[in-house]
């Protein structure tokens, strides 16, 4: 039978809620209120307060909900919470007094309030993602979409965004190992870009710079893209004998039309971010001096909306085209797949070495 809390126990966590020095935001608070309520008083008996009370009835229900919960697994419930949040608090704590730094080796990830923070952080290589960020990537989400979080925001460590994918990289498919090391990565980016499709909660990009290749393809994927004035958005596949991905062949089309999509994604036109305003994919364009102050204001009054009905506002935003986005990934994948194998990509990866080799 597993240890109850004892009282000791009890007092040590209320006295730690008291210390908790990140607010742990409202549905987290009315947990822990029922749960205190729970563990002192018992099952809910008290008249249900007005309509128009609001504060007063959203703690009603929430202890309400619990029903019979008997008092000593309330209160080790209670006592369980309190844990977890101390610890949390404590490691992104620890994280911000060490300059930011995490387990992660190419990111930067921190939790300001309710806020997740991913930082690309490969400055001196552009921020260019190699197989480590793809696979770190997926893990941040996979953490970010079941944790108390509400936003999940995206932006780069220095002047820049992202340079995409890491191409010293493509050096390596020129092994002998060539269609497994293709197979592998091609699989790979199907299931990073189902990540972003299938992720529950609003997806911000901080654009702070220049971003090229499947930095920009992703931003059809989140739910606000926010840019400063100097930001770049390029996309030159063709030119390495390649295509588009992260299904920005629907995406790109839907939000900017298919003629400006074309100019992008066929003819690889780099937009300036007032450009790529006008063509609906950022959302709001920023001076560059007051790019960061003014964006994280707004994220931080953004992240004190209501939880549950922000993310089940995503959700209906988003879910009647979920399965369309899976078949674009899966066809866009295959179509990459084949243009790894053709001349034409082959000689834009020996290109790309030689340049690499005379630096």
């Amino acid at each position: 039978m597993a240890m109850r809390a004892s009282q000791e126990d009890f007092e040590r966590a209320k006295r730690q809620v008291k210390d908790l020095k990140e607010d742990p935001g409202n549905e987290v608070k009315l947990k822990l209120y029922a749960l205190f309520k729970q563990a002192t008083e018992g099952s809910c008996t008290s008249p249900k307060p007005g309509m128009l009370d609001f504060v007063n009835k959203a703690k009603w229900d929430a202890w309400h909900a619990l029903g019979s919960l008997p008092k000593d697994t309330a209160r080790q419930n209670y006592v369980d919470l309190v844990s977890n949040l101390v610890s949390s608090q404590s490691l992104s704590q620890e994280k911000i007094s060490n300059g930011g730094k995490s387990e992660y080796e190419t990111l930067l990830v921190t939790r300001e309030g309710n806020i997740t923070k991913i930082m690309f952080n490969r400055p001196t290589k552009k921020n260019a993602i190699n197989s480590k960020m793809y696979d770190e990537i997926m893990l941040v989400l996979e953490a970010a979409g079941k944790d108390d979080s509400l936003l999940t925001v995206f932006t780069g460590n220095g002047d820049c965004y992202s340079s995409g994918n890491d191409l010293s990289q493509a050096m390596n498919i020129l092994s002998d190992e060539l269609e497994k090391i293709i197979k592998e990565s091609t699989v790979k980016l199907r299931k990073f870009v189902d990540h972003f499709i299938d992720f529950p909660k609003p997806l911000v990009a901080v654009v702070n710079g220049p971003a090229v290749g499947i930095s920009v393809t992703l931003l059809g994927l989140f739910d606000i893209v926010y840019a400063t004035d100097r930001a770049t958005f390029h996309t030159p596949f063709i030119q390495l004998g390649q295509s588009p991905e992260a299904c920005s062949s629907y995406t790109f089309p839907k939000i900017m039309g298919p003629a400006k999509a074309a100019e992008m994604l066929i003819f690889g036109k780099k937009l300036t971010a007032r450009e790529a305003y006008a063509q609906r994919l950022v959302t709001e364009v920023f001076p560059d001096s007051t790019f960061q102050k003014e964006v994280w204001t707004r994220l931080k009054a953004y992240s004190q909306l209501p939880p549950k009905a922000m993310m089940s506002s995503k959700q209906l935003l988003r879910s009647f085209e979920k399965e369309t986005l899976h078949k674009v990934n899966l066809e866009e994948c295959t179509l990459l797949y084949e243009r790894f194998f053709s001349n034409e990509c082959l000689n834009a990866i020996v290109n790309f070495a030689n340049k690499k080799s005379k630096l």
